[in-house]
């Protein structure tokens, strides 16, 4: 049976398809295949994590041409020919991210450097943060299994404090949550990424 195929091309970078759309083309697919930016992608493996229907729908997927996208199919190796059984990282709001992901402060002043927050962050058993930071932006590690990477910049031009683990916990002032380019739809205080070790998911040629 050919593959279910969900055509996003249409879909700007940052922008989040239709849940009820995405739902409706995935729901019953036996495998699909995703066109379109890393948030269609993302949009699609967690809805199959919500039916519980990792990784036995495999999932391809034709990346747009946006500097994310291209990133993304470079460190899957999409196109290679390779069929490939992935890690996922998710997040406590039900997400996933493939790519990037961004914690700032909620809101936007005018001064740049005024967009700090309070926050105190762990990855794994290593505080990362603990006062007033820019952002803290996190990668998933595609050469590695259930491990993310951190950078967390408490002000411009001072040195990142770089670290690697499974996951990241944040506690904070009201923030800004950015996945995979698109923004969370309200502040948080409160935000968990990590690798899952009970789910993998699988990437067809």
């Amino acid at each position: 049976m050919p593959a279910t195929q969900l055509d996003l091309r249409g879909l700007a970078a940052e922008q989040p398809p239709s849940r009820r759309h995405v739902a409706s083309v995935v729901d019953d697919a036996e495998e699909v295949r995703v066109l379109g930016p890393v948030p269609a992608l993302a949009a699609v493996l967690a809805r199959l994590w919500r039916r519980d229907r990792l990784p036995a729908v495999p999932v391809a997927w034709e990346p747009a041409d946006d500097a994310a996208s291209r990133g993304l199919a470079r460190a899957l190796g999409v196109g290679s020919g390779a069929e490939r059984e992935l890690p996922l990282v998710r997040d406590d709001h039900g997400g996933v991210l493939l790519w990037h992901g961004r914690v700032t402060a909620f809101g936007a002043p005018r001064r740049p450097l005024a967009r700090r927050l309070g926050a105190q962050a762990y990855n794994d058993d290593q505080r990362v943060a603990n006062g007033p930071v820019t952002r803290i932006d996190v990668r998933p590690d595609w050469t590695a299994v259930d491990r993310i990477s951190v950078a967390v910049v408490t002000l411009p031009l001072r040195p990142v404090r770089r670290t690697t683990g499974r996951a990241l916990q944040v506690a904070s002032a009201p923030a800004q949550v950015t996945r995979d380019g698109v923004p969370f739809d309200r502040e948080v205080t409160k935000w968990t990424w990590y690798g899952d070790d009970r789910v993998r998911w699988l990437l067809r040629p």
